[in-house]
């Protein structure tokens, strides 16, 4: 018995807002805060190449295996999952890469909007013009200041909150592509004039050698586990997001070709965000630095020695903002479709909820950084943490691991055939080679080397 050809939540009413709206769930603060530091301190120019080779050989695999996944099970990724298995009479077991992904996406969000937050609070102190003029010893106080203050957190936290949920209780059509209509154009226009803005700063020159010098004898065996780990992670894998808008993707649409277009945004976005930070932190004679502190201390502090730096800087934040706000509704997307299937309940009821018990959960990543700071929690330092280690370093590799061996593996040939127009051959052989071989084995390599320490 063939799956159904539509789903209940709705479909993308063209393959590109499937391509916007998996590329916003892709963009996030890693592109901006991560991705560009590791490039620079690892090769530059040397890592990126080898980073798009991860991509290729990694990531795109892994990824066509989750939408392939989804568009044939047309449910969220728990029912996909049962779905599938009943069909195919494939052991029971596999319904834990659903599971896996739901647990993952829940308890991302419940920390992930603190963090968005954040940004949403920058745009006012950027608008305001508080860190014009700021020193360095300004910058870290006003961040340090902020994080230790409860209240603040939660109500920047609420605020970010409140507009996920409402985005998501509207649905696939009226929620969903709404806000990829208009975050992610507004996310490449912001990303151009912050690019331009880069671009005639004194540290134009010394923000291109930073990203961009091929210095291949950086490429160590750490900086290739970084590059498949970067691969893996950037493209929003293994926590059951891709599957759950590859639910919505018509059966018309190339999966390899959006695929392809969907690595190829996250990637650009990534670079860009690198070559538009990184100048404006060199004009201004700072060292570059990896995650919180280089969004929340040093590009303030930069913009707030430029020439027109609150206004710049607050749309730098507001670009971060959609970045976050993208990501944040597609890491709701498999909980929300699961519970509204399994309950049969309103959309927008089961949006409040969920929206509320991840909020109390985030209440945790919140108090991680005043009341909470010295809780330690099963081995680490904080709830936030934790929360952070269970699933960066543990559910999304194994889902991402055992997405590809499904994907490549326990789906029938004509139901591989079919979804990705491929009807045996080396492209066949290609797509068992990649998703079932190669990409698993180097997740389960970073996978292993993380856990290692």
């Amino acid at each position: 018995m063939a799956g159904p050809t539509e789903s209940r939540h709705g479909m993308w009413s063209n393959r590109w807002l499937f391509v916007l709206a998996a590329a916003g769930s892709a963009v996030g603060l890693g592109n901006i805060w991560k991705f560009p530091y590791i490039a620079g301190e690892n090769g530059g120019g040397a890592f990126v190449i080898l980073y798009l080779l991860c991509i290729a050989f990694v990531g795109i695999p892994i990824m066509m295996a989750e939408v392939l996944i989804g568009r044939e099970g047309r449910q969220s990724p728990i029912n996909t999952m049962r779905h599938l298995i009943k069909q195919h009479h494939r052991h029971p077991a596999w319904v834990l890469i659903g599971w896996a992904g739901v647990a993952a996406g829940f308890l991302i969000l419940s920390y992930y909007v603190v963090i968005a937050g954040w940004a949403l609070y920058y745009i006012l102190q950027m608008g305001s013009g508080a860190l014009e003029g700021a020193t360095a010893e300004q910058a870290g106080a006003l961040f340090a200041e902020f994080l230790d203050s409860p209240i603040e957190l939660i109500f920047w936290q609420t605020l970010f909150m409140v507009l996920t949920v409402y985005i998501i209780s509207r649905g696939v059509i009226s929620g969903l592509e709404t806000a990829v209509r208009w975050f992610m154009p507004m996310l490449f226009l912001l990303m151009a004039v912050l690019l331009g803005y880069a671009v005639t700063s004194d540290g134009w020159s010394q923000g291109v050698e930073f990203m961009f010098r091929m210095d291949f004898d950086s490429l160590t065996p750490d900086a290739v586990l970084a590059a498949m780990g970067q691969a893996f992670f950037t493209l929003s894998l293994g926590m059951g997001a891709i599957m759950a808008y590859g639910a919505y993707v018509p059966s018309s649409a190339s999966i390899f070709s959006t695929v392809s277009i969907i690595a190829g945004l996250d990637t650009l976005v990534a670079v860009v965000a690198g070559l538009a930070i990184f100048p404006i932190v060199f004009a201004n004679g700072l060292e570059p630095s990896q995650g919180p502190g280089l969004m929340f201390v040093t590009v303030p502090l930069a913009f707030g020695q430029m020439p027109l730096g609150a206004l710049f800087g607050t749309l730098f934040f507001l670009l971060v903002s959609f970045a976050a706000i993208t990501s944040a509704i597609s890491i709701s997307e498999p909980a929300l479709a699961y519970l509204v299937e399994e309950y049969n309940a309103r959309r927008g009821r089961v949006a409040i909820s969920l929206g509320v018990i991840s909020w109390i959960l985030g209440l945790g990543t919140v108090f991680s950084f005043n009341y909470w700071a010295d809780v330690n929690v099963l081995g680490q330092p904080t709830f936030f943490d934790f929360a952070s280690f269970v699933t960066d370093k543990v559910l999304l590799p194994i889902g991402g691991l055992f997405i590809g061996l499904f994907g490549a593996w326990a789906l029938p040939k004509t139901v591989i055939g079919a979804q990705l127009g491929i009807d045996g051959g080396f492209r066949a052989v290609l797509w068992k080679l990649l998703a079932g071989a190669v990409a698993p084995l180097a997740v389960l390599v970073v996978f292993v080397n993380t856990l290692l320490g």
